[in-house]
């Protein structure tokens, strides 16, 4: 069975490949807190107006 990677170490040209290769970019952040933020506010503000209006 073949090794499908390649050793940059292995020429020259293999090495300024690999030297050459951008760094991959940061993950993005996740949105799931900001949403959870925004139900537990307006839970609240609702369970606030429903005590102000009995």
């Amino acid at each position: 069975m073949s090794d499908n990677s390649v050793d940059p170490s292995g020429n020259t040209e293999a090495f300024r490949a690999f030297q050459s290769t951008p760094p991959e970019p940061a993950p993005t952040a996740s949105k799931t807190p900001l949403i959870v933020t925004g139900v537990v506010v307006a839970l609240v503000l609702i369970g606030v107006i429903v005590w102000l209006a009995s």
